[in-house]
């Protein structure tokens, strides 16, 4: 915790004088009962001591002193808030390899399950995008809140030829730079989720994408899936398709993303969830002394509530 204005805090010092007087008068308190010679008629007299109860009211009210100029040095606290404008582009490969049924029930099934489990899960406030590609890249759905039309764009993805993660993410970077009218001078914080399988075979090199992302400060996470054993059958015959495994991590480890492997649904549903807790939020300092002042005024409440009740005065 931080203070906005700190030079304030120098009103403690005023506190701690009055905690200085106070002690100093119930020692002098003290030493005038000691004079009181006749101790049998001083108990006749007063024989209820307040002992403890008399300095609730005086601590309460030196805790609302504390709490009110804690307040007024405006206390300021990290706060987790979403990026309203935080746009998330999810560039799935429809190449035919995605055919492959060694995740069941197949590759491109899996990952349409899993990627509109991850935008359910997304808070309500961010843009999401959705890109197809596969010898060419295009955007399916352009970044929005409309979860809806996210979920039915993911649904409805087909297989298609060839495989082209190069042209998948320019074309995500395209999209986040005409987010809005303020895109081009003012980024939105923006991450691109791409799911393929395959080596690049058309368009420009995963290398070139990768240099343009990071330029813009774009970060690429790549998730890799399917299994080594993986076939699908190309022209009649049966032809193995493993995950391209090189070319996704040098992508994501170059823009500064996080490489996963996913094998089946369920891995796929934990690296989506990984995904998602470490986009979209920004760290704020706010001010928090409305809580201090809240407390100063309870403390003020049971000042004045304990005096009544056992003195029959306000402190």
């Amino acid at each position: 915790m931080s203070f906005l204005a700190p030079e304030r805090l120098l009103l403690l010092l005023g506190v701690a004088a009055l905690v200085g007087v106070y002690v100093f008068q119930q020692q002098r308190r003290s030493r005038y009962a000691v004079r009181f010679t006749n101790l049998h008629l001083l108990d006749r007299v007063a024989p209820e001591k307040p002992r403890w109860r008399r300095h609730v009211p005086a601590a309460a009210f030196l805790a609302m002193l504390c709490l009110l100029v804690t307040g007024f040095a405006r206390p300021a606290a990290d706060v987790r808030v979403p990026r309203e404008r935080a746009t998330i582009m999810v560039a799935v490969d429809v190449s035919p390899s995605m055919r492959a049924a060694d995740v069941q029930p197949t590759r491109l099934d899996a990952a349409k399950t899993a990627a509109q489990e991850f935008v359910e899960q997304l808070p309500e406030r961010f843009n999401v995008g959705l890109v197809a590609f596969s010898g060419s890249a295009a955007v399916a759905v352009p970044p929005t809140t409309d979860r809806q039309a996210v979920l039915d764009g993911i649904g409805n993805l087909r297989v298609g030829q060839r495989t082209a993660i190069g042209e998948a993410v320019f074309t995500s970077l395209q999209a986040i730079s005409t987010f809005d009218r303020q895109a081009a001078s003012d980024p939105p914080p923006a991450r691109i989720v791409l799911l393929s399988d395959g080596a690049n075979t058309a368009g420009r090199s995963p290398d070139d994408a990768a240099a343009e992302a990071t330029q813009r400060n774009v970060p690429v996470s790549t998730i890799a899936y399917g299994t080594p054993n993986g076939m699908v059958r190309l022209g009649g015959e049966l032809q193995p398709v493993p995950p391209d495994l090189p070319t996704l991590r040098d992508l994501a480890t170059v823009t500064g993303g996080g490489f996963y492997e996913a094998a089946s649904v369920e891995e796929l549903r934990e690296v989506y969830e990984d995904i998602g807790s470490s986009i979209g939020y920004r760290t704020e300092r706010r001010d928090v002394s409305a809580w201090f002042v809240g407390l100063g005024l309870l403390a003020a409440l049971a000042a004045a509530a304990g005096s009544l009740v056992w003195f029959s005065r306000l402190p």
